[in-house]
């Protein structure tokens, strides 16, 4: 019961996570969803305060992380009369 638990917060958490459009949005929901999922991780593995505690840090650290990592890429090119264009590569 405890893994499908843990399967189910973290298949939330990676559902959530995507859910805003600038950088710095990603990066706090992210954050947020992950330490949400860390702590109840670390409260169905460890059932104890320090378990949650450390669940939640290690979850808000590794969703931020997520969030920074999987930002859109833009790319750039110019055309003949030196107008900028970006682009989703």
């Amino acid at each position: 019961m405890k893994k499908l638990a843990i399967a189910g917060v973290a298949g939330l958490g990676l559902l959530l996570a995507a859910c805003n459009h600038t950088s710095s949005d990603r990066i706090v929901s992210g954050a947020l969803v992950g330490g949400a999922a860390g702590a109840g991780i670390g409260q169905l593995v460890g059932g104890n305060t320090g378990a949650t505690l450390a669940g939640a840090a290690i979850g808000a650290g590794t969703g931020a992380a997520v969030a920074a990592a999987s930002e859109p890429r833009y790319c750039t090119t110019y055309d003949e009369y030196g107008r900028r264009y970006d682009y989703r590569c």
